[in-house]
């Protein structure tokens, strides 16, 4: 069976191959991408694919990782044809819920008046839709933990700013086009800043040290600035764990 016409096979130097799915971001391509990839994942565990070291997946792509002294990519990029061609939905993941907290606005949401006015709605509108949003972590990329979310209402999509910050405060929630993000460490960013969240997203001395993880859903629950600073607080002297905010099934 032939892979479907609109995946596309691209070269990533000699030790790599990207399926390219589409070129926006949307939740059917988030999805094609899973189920590529659990796909990939299930040859694996049969013996198949064999000198595949690592797949990398991204919001309209997945990247396959291959030992070139194990297999040669022709071989390769048959089988990748084969499997792509039966791949069907992804299976539904076991996904965890979080409400996290946001103090939306004033000095944690410098971008908030300017989002108001460019999409035409007041910032106690932006903030009521971004917070009423079931987002879902597309993926981690850009710093370690750093969580792509959508899908952002149309509504509320706005383009990056046209001058990116030199420094953006870590636990900034901000957003750009279909989606939101939370900054976890103090970085330059382009995005625009809502509000503040104090959860952290990475710990390197924890046993799994990102918080959140591809599939998991985010729901924004805004927060005064004195229960964002008690909440900081006891976050940070450990009377409150990041994991108290998941949500019980």
């Amino acid at each position: 069976m032939a892979a479907r016409p609109d995946v596309r096979l691209l070269d990533a130097g000699d030790s790599a191959v990207t399926l390219e799915f589409g070129s926006q971001i949307t939740p059917a391509l988030v999805a094609r991408v899973a189920a590529a990839e659990q796909a990939l994942d299930a040859a694996r565990a049969r013996g198949l694919l064999p000198g595949v070291v690592e797949t990398v997946p991204t919001f309209r792509s997945l990247t396959v990782l291959y030992d070139p002294l194990v297999t040669r990519r022709a071989v390769l990029d048959a089988q990748l044809h084969a499997l792509l061609a039966d791949a069907g939905q992804a299976a539904p993941a076991q996904a965890r819920h979080w409400r996290l907290p946001v103090c939306y606005g004033g000095d944690f949401g410098a971008d908030l008046d300017a989002v108001a006015a460019a999409t035409g709605l007041s910032p106690e509108a932006v903030v009521q839709q971004h917070a009423a949003t079931p987002f879902t972590v597309y993926m981690l990329g850009f710093m370690p933990g750093f969580p792509f979310m959508g899908q952002l209402p149309d509504a509320l999509s706005v383009p990056r700013r046209r001058e990116p910050r030199v420094r953006v405060p870590a636990g900034s929630v901000a957003i750009t086009g279909p989606l939101s993000c939370i900054y976890p460490w103090e970085s330059p960013g382009g995005w625009n800043l809502l509000g503040r969240c104090p959860v952290p997203l990475f710990d390197a001395a924890a046993a799994n040290p990102v918080l959140l993880a591809p599939g998991d859903h985010i729901q924004f629950e805004p927060v005064s600035a004195d229960r964002l600073a008690a909440l900081d607080a006891d976050l940070r002297a450990g009377r409150l764990m990041p994991h108290s905010f998941l949500q019980a099934d």
